[in-house]
């Protein structure tokens, strides 16, 4: 963690105290995290589990077995998880990608350098840059700081972003502010999705809300949205 009076590390310590370690990502296996990261796409997790547990039901959650189901069998099974026919193709697509250019082998996939498989993962139709950085920090371990709408959400009423930041510069915000660490890119973004579920939502509730010691203009009763 870098210098303690930096806001984005006395962020990440308030919420550290409020909600404890989170564990994250839900998973038991990097492929199972790779799936629930493209499964994940516009939908909520309890969602992409119901479509998890589908796949672990007819035994096809890994590589060889995604590869060779129909494409229409696959959609079925994933049905929960919404999108369900372009999701089964962006799956379809990804293994594809795994078998063409590392022979199916994730060891082989997550030994490249980061900027590099990152690069290689953004060219995979259906996979863009949130995906991407889940599957690098979450499956493989790199120190890459995902963002998503909920970090937007509380940076921006807090003050420290414009709403008009781009996914990379608000990657470059963090990764300027926080030690390059994957434990703790992991930690803080699931801190910062349990915030935005718990009290930093569209509507928010902001009593109790443990980071009110930051300006915040729905504390004050002003919405800026």
């Amino acid at each position: 963690m870098k210098k303690n009076a930096d806001p984005v590390s006395v962020i990440f310590g308030l919420l550290f105290k409020a909600y404890g370690p989170q564990h994250w990502w839900p998973g038991d296996t990097p492929f199972e995290v790779i799936v629930g990261a493209i499964l994940t796409q516009n939908t909520s997790w309890t969602n992409v589990e119901k479509a998890i547990d589908n796949l672990k039901s007819k035994d096809c959650l890994n590589s060889e077995k995604l590869q060779t189901i129909r494409q229409e069998d696959l959609a079925e099974l994933i049905r929960p998880s919404g999108y369900f026919n372009i999701k089964a193709k962006r799956l379809k697509t990804f293994i594809n990608f795994l078998f063409d250019r590392f022979k199916g082998d994730l060891d082989r996939m997550f030994a490249l350098p980061i900027a590099r498989l990152r690069h290689e993962l953004l060219s995979v139709n259906g996979i863009g840059p949130e995906t991407a950085d889940s599957i690098l920090l979450y499956a493989g371990g790199y120190p890459t700081f995902v963002v998503d709408a909920y970090t937007k959400r509380i940076f921006t009423r807090l003050g420290l972003l414009p709403t008009e930041h781009t996914y990379h510069q608000v990657q470059a915000f963090f990764h300027e502010h926080l030690d390059e660490d994957e434990r703790l890119f992991n930690e803080y973004h699931a801190l910062i999705v349990n915030h935005a579920k718990e009290y930093c939502r569209t509507k928010p509730l902001c009593d109790g809300c443990p980071l009110a010691a930051f300006p915040c203009p729905y504390l004050k009763g002003v919405s800026n949205e």
